[in-house]
């Protein structure tokens, strides 16, 4: 396996916008514990930045996340990896400045936690989703905090449910995307969200953020322990581990 490289999160500032870009192709941008403590700590950063008034987050690769790093899964207790990933999102949620988040190709698991978190999501008409927990006896608990209360009862249920791949138009059809583009036009409409948010005044922006948070913080607070344990639970079922074996099984042959 390729070694990861010194830095897995880029960190940008110009023209009062904070870019933030996931790099750390080798693992498909997964949440590994150096990933999340560089992100959590560029997330904090451009918050208390005063010249910051967007902050926008995107990978410099197709793959936006991939959702937890399951190299680390045997070395990190369950429950450990679960809370790093409702912290993360209710850190997005609570943030002064709005989050605008880029998805050109791929986003799972813990990536859509991402995603639902942010304030703006505009995605590639091509990029795809999939809360594949189902078919492996899970269910997406912690990611459920954030990804359930932005969708469409009928689009949550059916892509939870289903657990089947669906596209960036779907997505913004559902809910969890706020707009979907063709590809080629993916640069364009992100520079003209942010050109229209960085114009805003900062008290503006950080208190008619926190108007709109203030539910999703209430359930990331009231629910997140629950679905934290909920989540290890399932995670250490026996039924949870022959469906992921089956799993597996069906990706090597």
């Amino acid at each position: 396996m390729t070694d990861a490289p010194a830095e897995l999160v880029h960190l940008d500032v110009a023209d009062g916008v904070a870019t933030i870009t996931l790099d750390s192709p080798h693992n498909r941008n997964a949440l590994s514990r150096q990933l999340v403590t560089e992100l959590v700590g560029h997330l904090t950063t451009a918050d208390a930045a005063t010249d910051v008034r967007v902050v926008l987050l995107r990978s410099s690769g197709r793959v936006f996340c991939s959702g937890a790093d399951l190299s680390e899964a045997a070395t990190t207790p369950m429950q450990e990896g679960a809370r790093a990933i409702v912290a993360l999102q209710r850190q997005i949620v609570a943030m002064g400045k709005p989050v605008v988040t880029v998805v050109e190709g791929a986003a799972r698991a813990g990536g859509i936690g991402i995603v639902a978190s942010s304030d703006v999501v505009v995605v590639a008409e091509d990029a795809t989703f999939a809360l594949t927990e189902v078919k492996l006896g899970l269910t997406p608990a912690v990611i459920s905090l954030t990804v359930f209360p932005r969708m469409t009862p009928r689009g949550a249920a059916f892509t939870a449910l289903g657990g089947e791949v669906f596209t960036g138009a779907e997505a913004a059809a559902y809910g969890l995307a706020t707009f979907a583009v063709p590809a080629a036009e993916l640069q364009a409409k992100v520079d003209d969200v942010v050109a229209k948010i960085a114009t805003g005044a900062a008290q503006g922006l950080r208190e008619t953020k926190g108007l709109l948070a203030a539910e999703l913080l209430e359930r990331i607070d009231s629910k997140g322990e629950e679905l934290v344990e909920l989540s290890a639970r399932l995670f250490g079922s026996d039924e949870a581990r022959e469906a992921m074996t089956a799993f597996l099984s069906r990706k090597k042959a």
